[in-house]
C-alpha cells in the first residue's frame, strides 16, 4: 500500500499560504487513500472472479484517476521547494531546453502560455525518451493527455485547488510563484 508522503517543509514558500498548502497537502492525502481503497477493492472482487461486474469496471476506469492524481502531486511537490533553486545553465535539461526552443526564456514563454489555457488539469515538461525530445503538454484531469512513455520532467498544477484561496482568478500571479519555487536541481534529475 501507498504511504502519502510529508510535505510540510513547503509551508512557509513564499507567495504560498500555509492554508493554501495544507489544504492541497489533504486533497493529495485522498488520493493516496482512494488508490489503496481501490486496490484493496480491486483484490477482493478479483480474488471472488467478479471480474465482468459493473463494480469491477468502474473501479478499474477510477483507478487511473486517482493513481495519476496522487503521482501528479507528488511530482509537483517534489519538484518545489522554499526559495526556488535555479537551473544550472550547464546542466543536460538546460542544453535541451535551448535545442528544442532557441532559449530558456522562448521554452518558459511556452511552459507558462500552457498554464494559461482555460480549464483545469496540469502543464508537464515531458521527455520522449525514444527520440529524446521534450514537449510542454497540458494533462485535462488527471488521467487524459499524457504522452504515453514520456517521463514527466516538469509538473505545475493549474487546478483551482492548487491557487484559488490565494490568487482568486489570478492564475498568471500563482504561474509566477510556482516558478519562484521550483527546485530546478530535482527537475534536472528526472531527466537523468
Amino acid at each position: 500500500m501507498y504511504i502519502a508522503k510529508d510535505y510540510s517543509h513547503l509551508l512557509g514558500t513564499s507567495g504560498f499560504s500555509d492554508a493554501l498548502l495544507t489544504n492541497h497537502f489533504t486533497l493529495y492525502e485522498g488520493y493516496v487513500k482512494n488508490t489503496n481503497g481501490l486496490i484493496e477493492k480491486l483484490g477482493v472482487l478479483a480474488k471472488e472472479g467478479k471480474f465482468a461486474t459493473p463494480e469491477y469496471f468502474e473501479y478499474k476506469r477510477r483507478f487511473g484517476w486517482e493513481w495519476d492524481g496522487m503521482r501528479l502531486h507528488e511530482l509537483y511537490f517534489g519538484n518545489m521547494t522554499k526559495g526556488g533553486v535555479p537551473l544550472s545553465p550547464e546542466s543536460f535539461l538546460a542544453e535541451k531546453i535551448n535545442t528544442t526552443w532557441g532559449t530558456f526564456d522562448e521554452w518558459a514563454k511556452d511552459f507558462k502560455a500552457t498554464g494559461a489555457l482555460r480549464g483545469i488539469g496540469w502543464v508537464v515538461l515531458a521527455y520522449d525518451v525514444d527520440s529524446g525530445m521534450l514537449f510542454n503538454t497540458w494533462i485535462n484531469e488527471h488521467d487524459t493527455g499524457h504522452l504515453a512513455g514520456a517521463v514527466p520532467i516538469l509538473v505545475m498544477d493549474v487546478f483551482e485547488h492548487a491557487f484559488m484561496l490565494d490568487y482568486g482568478l489570478k492564475r498568471a500571479e500563482y504561474i509566477e510563484a510556482f516558478w519562484a519555487a521550483i527546485d530546478w536541481g530535482m527537475v534536472a534529475s528526472r531527466l537523468t
